[in-house]
């Protein structure tokens, strides 16, 4: 079956799988709800709606989601960020994380940059193998705006550019 679909169309199909999903729950749905009387219809509709957020939410995911092969592997267990890559890596708390950035002059692809609060850096390819995980740990940073953020890992600037940071208190 591998061998029925070109590399670069499978890739795509791959890349988009929640959004062709959340299609099919959007026309399933909606053929049940427009079809059914009653209470089944208005089931339809709900898995229909349900449909639509799954699309959403999934085309955020495949802007996000990188071709290639970067170098290393990201984990992430128990909200601790780890990165082993060939010539470095590291672990970090996502509690720790202060600073968001993204590096496009990195080689040979762009690093997001994440800093912690000692002020250590660690440096992760966007296509770093596992790094489409990396999407809901900066989801859940508060206050980030992930349009912003797949808005500036598509057009990919020139300099680093901070996504976001924490708001530091103010001790006087």
């Amino acid at each position: 079956m591998s061998d029925f679909l070109r590399p670069e169309v499978r890739a795509f199909l791959w890349r988009w799988r929640d959004v062709l999903i959340g299609g099919a729950l959007l026309l399933c749905g909606a053929w049940w709800g427009a079809r059914a009387v009653g209470t089944v219809g208005w089931i339809g509709y709900v898995i229909a709606f349900i449909g639509v957020v799954f699309a959403l939410a999934g085309a955020q995911r495949a802007r996000f989601r990188q071709q290639g092969e970067g170098a290393g592997v990201v984990q992430i267990n128990e909200r601790r960020l780890s990165y082993f890559g060939p010539l470095d890596g590291g672990v970090m708390d996502v509690a720790d994380l202060t600073k968001l950035e993204l590096d496009p002059s990195a080689h040979p692809d762009p690093n997001w940059v994440l800093t912690g609060v000692g002020g250590q850096n660690l440096s992760i390819p966007v296509n770093a193998a596992g790094a489409e995980a990396l999407f809901d740990v900066f989801a859940g940073l508060p206050g980030i705006k992930t349009t912003d953020m797949l808005t500036v890992l598509s057009r990919t600037p020139d300099a680093r550019v901070t996504i976001w940071s924490r708001v530091r208190p103010v001790l006087h």
